[in-house]
């Protein structure tokens, strides 16, 4: 894209969506153009990365941004909307937050629909563009961050765990004390066994 004289290309991705609790977050990464690939060797799909190694990375993201941001839809949201409505909003507040307008957006696997900006979906992103590695790394360091926070209000659940995914010590605490206040009610709560 910076090639294309594209100056502002901002790499987009999120973290949470198949989360029973909490909210699903979106990571947008700005680098600067022309800024080397070696100073982001290591940097993957945040799923492939240790916790240890997502908290390393994320520090380097933000030092070699140009600008980047984290938005979020909370459960509220996510049940009003539905979870793909929901993702667009938490990557609008995302770019609403950047402090740069970018110019062209790397989105991993999903378009903006009502934005205008020229975009590109690109299938497995995370593992095809740095911007949308970068974006994933710090949506998903963010959204742990702010799940271990739900830990002190919510102990019995476990969230510093399991992060609000569908684990079946998660089940379990559902199952035995009902959804809490951070839950997502649209999505499914049965049990499997």
């Amino acid at each position: 894209m910076w090639n294309g004289g594209f100056r502002f290309v901002a790499g987009i991705d999120e973290a949470g969506r198949g989360a029973l609790a909490g909210p699903v977050a979106v990571g947008a990464v700005v680098f600067p153009a022309g800024m080397s690939e070696l100073a982001l060797e290591g940097v993957d799909d945040s799923k492939a990365l240790t916790p240890r190694r997502r908290e390393h990375f994320a520090e380097v993201v933000k030092s070699l941004a140009l600008a980047w941001a984290v938005g979020y839809s909370l459960p509220a949201e996510i049940d009003s909307l539905g979870i793909v409505w929901a993702v667009y909003l938490a990557a609008r507040r995302a770019l609403a937050f950047l402090g740069v307008a970018p110019d062209y957006l790397l989105l991993d696997y999903f378009t903006l629909p009502e934005c205008e900006l020229p975009q590109t979906a690109l299938v497995k992103g995370d593992g095809r563009a740095l911007s949308i590695a970068a974006a994933s790394i710090l949506a998903k360091v963010h959204r742990d961050e702010l799940m271990r926070s739900y830990d002190g209000a919510f102990p019995a659940y476990g969230f510093g765990r399991h992060k609000g995914y569908g684990t079946a010590f998660h089940r379990a605490a559902v199952k035995e004390l009902g959804l809490s206040a951070i839950h997502r009610r649209s999505f499914a709560f049965h049990d499997e066994g």
